[in-house]
């Protein structure tokens, strides 16, 4: 999930919550802080998150219900604050030792926490029931730190192309491939998007969303970051290339800049879903949302800029260093990521599995449903399942993040020279890296 990267992403729709601490004394605890006991044997664990929609926040909830239903004695706590409160939130925590017990970890928050010691290793709980190599290579590149495993990733999400059939039928424009092998070029895409731009729809948007730019830099052979993680690359040739790329699609008048959701008061899936954008780079978070709405819609990867590929993260869900009953916290932990709860909410369209098994032919029968996943999607799963890490969901703090939305705003809407734009996030980030390892 943004998610920065995940997460985002989306425009996420949150409702209000408290962030509440691990540790609290076993018995009755009137701060309500902490995993706490009861007369009953029961103890509680609190649980916070972020939500990406209220249909998300009721699949939580039902998976907790299920779980408490499984697991007698234990209670779960679950709150969720707007997605930026949380990780505010969480770094406040983590410096006074409240974090919560069991809690969504931001890929982009989760080296940072780690190196603060504000996460409990869960390296060893990785068995035959959920053995590491099961999970994708995306999953495990997020989840490893120098060999140990501090938090275990919900699930996989990705960027990807939405696009709206009615708007495609209605200007004769034959439908994307479902074949990522054969993705559109950049220059087929930009064909395309001037066949569907008139006066009342443009073509695409959100292609300079980071999302989507960090899938783009991959595919051009670039990066975001050294092998180490410790620098940032981007004032590269390569990475150039895409920034001026997606660039000309604005200047075609294609695809507005993100400025236009405050000129119309809408978020991009609303823009995509009133049809006002015939194609929308978004993650696959989006399907559910879309699956319960009218719209004819489709889904195609994103365009190939050298190597076809999209990306992969998610948040993960971590157990606080300090929490009282780590053991239960593991028996939720292990919920999460299983097919009764990771399986539930991919039938849902809001993920995608993150689990080599769940993409077997008897791994699909339990999650794949073809009332919510568009027609030939199945198709597309290799993409999601073979899919890169997100550099974002690696990287040592979620500052990187900011500074690169910052800097690439300041080019894409300010009209800032490209190679200032790059130059500054390069010498923006290597500092907030320098500062988060001291």
């Amino acid at each position: 999930m943004k998610r920065r990267i995940i997460a985002t992403l989306l425009t996420l729709s949150m409702v209000a919550g408290t962030v509440v601490g691990c540790g609290g004394k076993s018995g009755s605890d009137s701060s309500g802080n902490g995993a706490t006991g009861s007369g009953s044997g029961d103890i509680t664990l609190n649980f916070a998150g972020w939500e990406a929609s209220e249909l998300e926040t009721k699949a939580i909830k039902d998976g907790i219900a299920k779980f408490e239903e499984e697991n007698p004695g234990i209670k779960i706590k679950y709150t969720a604050t707007p997605y930026d409160d949380h990780v505010a939130k969480l770094s406040s925590a983590a410096a006074g030792g409240a974090l919560p017990d069991v809690m969504f970890v931001p890929a982009s928050s989760y080296r940072e926490l780690v190196a603060k010691g504000t996460l409990l290793e869960i390296t060893d709980k990785f068995d035959e029931d959920m053995p590491f190599d099961d999970f994708t290579q995306s999953a495990q590149d997020v989840m490893d730190i120098d060999g140990k495993m501090y938090g275990v990733t919900a699930c996989t999400v990705s960027p990807v192309i939405y696009y709206n059939k009615d708007i495609f039928d209605d200007a004769g424009v034959e439908y994307p491939s479902m074949d990522y092998e054969n993705a559109w070029t950049p220059e087929e895409l930009m064909e395309t998007a001037k066949k569907l731009t008139s006066d009342d729809v443009y073509g695409l948007y959100n292609l300079d969303d980071a999302n989507s730019l960090n899938a783009s830099i991959l595919s051009n052979g670039g990066n975001r970051f050294s092998e180490d993680q410790t620098k940032s690359t981007v004032n590269d040739p390569k990475v150039k290339e895409v920034f001026e790329t997606i660039k000309g699609f604005m200047d075609e008048g294609v695809m507005p800049d993100s400025s236009i959701l405050d000129s119309t008061g809408m978020t991009a899936t609303q823009l995509f879903q009133t049809g006002k954008v015939a194609m929308l780079m978004d993650g696959t978070w989006g399907m559910q949302q879309l699956a319960t709405t009218d719209v004819n819609w489709g889904v195609a990867p994103l365009p190939n800029f050298g190597t076809p590929l999209t990306h992969g993260a998610a948040h993960l869900h971590g157990i606080s260093s300090t929490c009282k009953y780590p053991e239960e916290a593991w028996t939720f932990l292990k919920f999460l990521s299983g097919y009764e709860y990771q399986g539930e909410l991919c039938s849902q369209g809001l993920w995608l599995p993150n689990r080599h098994s769940m993409y077997t032919e008897e791994g699909l029968k339990e999650w794949y449903s073809e009332d919510v996943y568009p027609e030939g999607f199945s198709e597309m799963l290799g993409y999601f399942e073979n899919a890169v890490v997100d550099p974002a969901a690696i990287e040592k703090t979620f500052q990187c993040t900011d500074i690169f939305n910052e800097e690439k705003d300041m080019y894409y809407k300010s009209g800032q020279d490209i190679d200032l734009t790059l130059e500054n996030i390069d010498s923006r980030i290597d500092k907030a890296i320098e500062d988060a390892l001291k």
